[in-house]
């Protein structure tokens, strides 16, 4: 059964708490034609504007006003909803969900194609804690007794006396809602909750002295905790991978238990498994994978839709195994190919790989250079001799740039650069140049060099466990960009001797966590500080 790839491919963002993935058999005439096509597919009622993330512009969105303008092939849609009489936009069908629903059309071989098949997979859509955190709407009967307390608090500062009923009610709701952002939210998260809870209801706010609500931050803890036990009961993935037995040990014959859970900006760490699909199934798909790997002519669109419904089995094998690189190429192939790098780091994170990472390195090259030219006396001669080599250069200075930003971020937070940017020639033996390294780039250097001319390179790739993952890559900056990728769909932990300089592309690049180590914040400082 033949089967005709779709004309475009759409991720719309319809509200903060809902995203679809739907594909057009053809492409909209006009703007209006395309928003009647997405309210039919998406049952959605009301009046929208559209905007679009435009790639020439690093993704930035702008107002879809002519139907020409949209990416060929694929595009990301974001929906403007007008607001109603009531100041508020109008609900989508899954508004009550804080997971995002993806319907995914099937895309497959004949040998497993159904033109009715359609995946439901349940992802958050961000795991950015909104400050203030939305206090959820409660039970009818406990918003009329809330609405009541404040109204006395107001008038005579008398507190609501609270009862088991009413807490209860507070606590499962707010757990509910935070858990739909985060499974494990730190303590200045929690913090900011219990502080909303009683600056929206301040009849809530406990008497004496203090801050009025350290008591409801202790019990949303302990609330959390207890959601995240009944979760893990009833199979959720993201918490049950830390449900220990009595008796594990782990490799070293220690009882010491490590807590799996997101710390460098997942948004989706280990999703639960599609809808109508288990482990046994989901093998099925990922055997369906491996055998479109081994076509010379490969499906392109088969692999990144089974590579979306496998996410849940894969992100599992990661976290709880840990598995060898080795056994990652042999099991998930497709992983390694550079689209479903970039994609697999935005199912993790929502993030566009090479879009934001290249758009940061242009933003800031400029600022690390003068920050390295200022400070070089601090380091050793590394930092003089990596400057010398730019001023070198006559043209493409653009790209050069960027090559020297990211070679001089690993010695200016002291870091070991050896350990990640590694030089060899071409006639030297690669075994020996990768060997011991665990996570590197390798630049591959012409041997013959002539007196006046500077070293050509053959070739750069990316090193992982001893071995050449990927190669024949343009630049060092594209490889660096597929390198971070593939450490976090390999969940590899950042080596230890070049922590900072991950951490520092993690934060201030890519913007994916909100705190970091004292050295990054200095370091972000100085960077965003005018030279």
């Amino acid at each position: 059964m033949s089967f005709l790839l779709s004309a475009l491919l759409l991720r719309v963002h319809v509200s903060p708490k809902l995203i679809r993935k739907i594909q057009l058999s053809t492409v909209p005439e006009s703007v209006k034609q395309l928003q009647d096509e997405l309210q039919a597919k998406l049952g959605l009622e009301g009046d929208f504007a559209i905007q679009y993330e435009d790639p020439d512009f690093g993704n930035a969105l702008c107002n879809l006003m002519d139907i020409n303008e949209l990416p060929a092939g694929r595009a990301v849609l974001h929906l403007i909803w007008e607001e109603n009489a009531s100041g508020s936009p109008p609900q989508t069908p899954s508004d009550h969900s804080a997971i995002s629903s993806i319907d995914t059309a099937s895309v497959s071989s004949a040998s497993s194609f159904s033109p009715s098949s359609s995946t439901q997979t349940y992802m958050r859509s961000t795991s950015q804690w909104a400050n203030p955190f939305p206090i959820p709407i409660f039970s009818y009967d406990v918003e009329l007794k809330l609405r009541k307390g404040n109204e006395v608090y107001e008038k005579a500062g008398a507190n609501l006396s609270v009862t088991r009923d009413i807490k209860m009610e507070i606590l499962d709701k707010l757990a509910q809602e935070m858990f739909a952002i985060k499974a494990y939210p730190d303590k200045n998260e929690i913090t900011s909750v219990a502080q909303e809870l009683v600056s929206k209801h301040p009849c809530l706010k406990e008497p004496g002295n203090g801050t009025g609500y350290d008591g409801w931050a202790t019990s949303i803890k302990f609330k959390l905790g207890n959601y995240r036990s009944k979760l893990s009961q009833a199979g959720c993935s993201e918490v049950a991978v830390n449900r220990k037995r009595r008796g594990e040990e782990d490799d070293s014959g220690s009882n010491r238990f490590s807590l799996k859970k997101p710390k460098r900006g997942e948004v989706n760490f280990i999703p639960d498994a599609p809808e109508n699909y288990n482990d046994e199934s989901l093998e099925n798909e990922r055997c369906i994978l491996e055998d479109e790997m081994k076509k010379r002519d490969k499906n392109m669109a088969l692999i990144t839709q089974k590579m979306d419904i496998t996410f849940s089995l894969r992100r599992k094998e990661v976290v709880e195994t840990q598995p060898l690189v080795k056994e990652m190429q042999l099991r998930w192939p497709a992983l390694f190919l550079k689209e479903q790098i970039c994609a697999e780091f935005s199912r993790i994170t929502t993030k566009d790989l090479m879009g934001t990472f290249m758009s940061a390195l242009d933003t800031y090259s400029l600022r690390l250079i003068k920050l390295y030219r200022v400070r070089k006396a601090a380091f050793r001669n590394d930092m003089d001799s990596l400057l010398q080599k730019f001023d070198e250069q006559v043209s493409n200075i653009v790209q050069h740039r960027r090559t020297i930003s990211l070679e001089g971020l690993p010695i200016f937070v002291r870091d070991d650069e050896t350990k990640l940017f590694l030089t060899c020639l071409d006639t030297d033996p690669v075994e020996r140049a990768t060997r011991g390294v665990t996570v590197g780039i390798l630049t591959v250097l012409e041997d013959y060099v002539g007196p006046n001319s500077q070293s050509t390179v053959i070739n750069t790739a990316i090193v992982l466990e001893e071995d050449i993952i990927l190669d024949d890559l343009p630049d060092l900056p594209t490889a660096f960009a597929y390198l971070f990728g593939l450490l976090y769909g390999l969940n590899m932990e950042f080596p230890k001797e070049l922590k900072y300089t991950f951490e520092a592309v993690q934060h201030i690049f890519m913007e994916l966590t909100s705190t970091c180590s004292q050295r990054i914040r200095s370091f972000k400082t100085k960077l965003l500080t005018k030279v």
